[in-house]
């Protein structure tokens, strides 16, 4: 006889692996995106510009070019939007409060940098630390979450992040300000990258072990 119950699980975390795995692919394009159109007149370095720049630089004297800064909020709202609907099917599928609410602030705190753009202020700084922070200790967590090798990389990648996240002044005059923000941002993108491909991996087996 047919499990309903566990089809459905095994769709969930099928569903949540799928959504993660897609919104990292597109946040990562999505920057590469926005850098390409930036106009060269303004001299934008991955070195010195800040990724949230694309959508906007910093009061005073805010500076939104297009079609980047459409490109960059867009992005960041709808890879917010799939992350918040794939941490739904992985709760679903795990019933982890601490993952939910981790993963659940790193989707809102992404969703919230396109909704407030660097010209916003004091949003947009409070929804990028949300989003840094929540980042690492969600790939620091999913330690316990992942059976495999790929574990030990999620932990890296989630030390990487808050270690250039709170010492950021340390390495600014080396890896510029643009420079730090990216091995704060980046390792969170890969790790989320890895841990939608193997959510998607885990259902298969579960599936085929039927």
């Amino acid at each position: 006889m047919v499990d309903v119950n566990q089809i459905a699980n095994k769709q969930n975390l099928t569903l949540a692996g799928f959504l993660f795995f897609l919104a990292g692919s597109i946040i990562l394009m999505g920057i590469i995106t926005g850098e390409i159109f930036y106009p060269e007149e303004l001299t934008y370095t991955t070195a010195q510009g800040m990724i949230s720049d694309l959508g906007s630089t910093v009061p005073p004297n805010s500076i939104i070019t297009q079609p980047s800064a459409t490109i960059f909020n867009w992005t960041m709202i709808i890879s917010g939007i799939l992350i918040l609907v794939g941490n739904y099917f992985l709760f679903r599928y795990l019933h982890d409060k601490i993952a939910v609410i981790l993963i659940g602030l790193l989707g809102l705190g992404i969703l919230g940098v396109g909704v407030f753009p660097g010209n916003i202020t004091p949003q947009h700084p409070i929804f990028s630390l949300t989003t840094f922070v929540s980042g690492g200790l969600s790939a620091i967590y999913s330690f316990r979450l992942i059976k495999s090798p790929l574990r030990y990389m999620a932990v890296l990648f989630g030390v990487i992040c808050l270690f250039f996240l709170f010492t950021s002044n340390m390495f600014m005059p080396v890896l510029g300000g643009g420079g730090v923000e990216r091995w704060v941002a980046y390792p969170v993108v890969l790790w989320f990258l890895g841990f939608g491909g193997y959510l998607m991996g885990l259902g298969v087996l579960e599936k085929n072990s039927d």
